[in-house]
């Protein structure tokens, strides 16, 4: 998976240092009127029914909006707003598994095996998991691939072992280490781990050792929960034939794989924290975006760039039916972006508004 948003967000995407100041809706100088004219070729197009974002160059710092918050009425997205992060919950696991590490909990080159037996093929390392370089067959390739078949499971509990037995039902993809394919089972796997090294819920442990020190009181780990709670865009899609609703959906499909709410606000004060060495190790840090041959452009839960003006960038993509989001960021993270789209019930194509918006940040 490329750092690329799906700004036509589609229903089958399934996927304690804390930032000074507030973030203006202001999106001045040119940079930022780029920025604004890219979030409106996408919304215009219907690439997506709303988008914020938050931006940061240097100093100057600002947040924008485009469209709706609801497809029946003119309430605008709220700069402020929660959003469903998808794939970006990666990210947060990866980091706390990293942490164990470094504590001497578990060991990146060991076969998972060793923590966890019989669940995965005994080749398979922690660092696979991470990196997805395991081979684990993607089990949301076996989930409903349209809204007519997703809305009937949408409420539905499912467990961890329920979605890794949709993977493990089917051999690997690949030999353990010799290619890479990302896969949301790996991070099933990962969440698991973290359950075992810790005994507690891996979503204990996100709040304990980030959420918590970093007081991103807008970030939360949803369990079952259907529903976002405070201010937020709603999403919407097409099922029958009609526009349809697809806010509230039980986020179990994902887990720790692709669960979190969280805000522009606090998805920029964890990466700046992240990225700057405020939560792991030097040893760890130096993990986390570490790539290799087979995998040149993922790290440990990090996806790592070069944009085509030649600005390195480091950060995560996401994506669960409604929502779209980016997390990016430069490594000495003076310029980031964070940004969440909500879906349209009949997908436009935005074009080139992406690269546009990239370019506007980072070149």
């Amino acid at each position: 998976m490329g750092i690329r948003l799906v700004a036509t967000v589609t229903a089958t995407s399934l996927l304690a240092l804390t930032t000074a100041g507030v973030a203006t809706a202001d999106p001045a100088g040119a940079g930022g009127a780029g920025v604004q004219q890219a979030l409106d070729q996408v919304t215009r197009s219907g690439g997506a029914l709303g988008v914020q974002a938050r931006v940061t160059d240097g100093r100057q710092r600002f947040a924008a909006r485009s469209g709706r918050a609801e497809l029946d009425g003119h309430r605008p997205v709220p700069l402020d707003g929660r959003f469903r992060v998808g794939s970006i919950t990666k990210t947060f696991v990866s980091t706390v598994l990293l942490q164990l590490s470094g504590e001497g909990r578990v060991d990146l080159d060991a076969p998972v095996a060793r923590y966890l037996p019989d669940l995965v093929d005994g080749r398979i390392t922690v660092r696979q998991v991470l990196q997805h370089t395991s081979g684990l067959h993607n089990y949301t390739d076996d989930l409903p691939g349209n809204p007519d078949e997703f809305d009937r499971i949408r409420y539905r509990t499912w467990t961890p072992r329920e979605l890794l037995a949709l993977s493990t039902s089917k051999p690997l993809d690949f030999e353990p280490g010799t290619k890479w394919s990302y896969s949301n089972t790996n991070y099933v796997v990962a969440g698991l781990l973290v359950e075992e090294l810790t005994g507690k819920p891996y979503a204990t442990s996100v709040e304990q050792r980030i959420l918590k020190p970093l007081r991103l009181k807008d970030t939360e780990v949803p369990g079952t929960g259907l529903d976002i709670r405070g201010p937020h865009a709603r999403a919407y899609w097409t099922v029958g034939g009609q526009p349809s609703e697809i806010t509230r959906l039980n986020p179990s499909i994902a887990w720790a794989a692709g669960e979190m709410i969280s805000t522009t606000q606090d998805l920029d004060t964890f990466v700046t924290a992240l990225v700057s060495g405020k939560l792991l190790a030097p040893a760890q840090q130096a993990e986390l975006s570490r790539t290799t041959a087979v995998s040149p452009g993922y790290g440990l839960g990090l996806q790592v760039e070069t944009l085509p003006c030649g600005t390195k960038v480091w950060g995560h993509g996401g994506g669960i039916p409604g929502y779209s989001s980016q997390l990016l960021t430069t490594p000495d993270t003076k310029k980031r972006l964070e940004l969440n789209a909500t879906s349209a019930p009949v997908p436009g194509d935005p074009g080139d508004a992406f690269d546009k918006l990239l370019s506007a940040v980072f070149c």
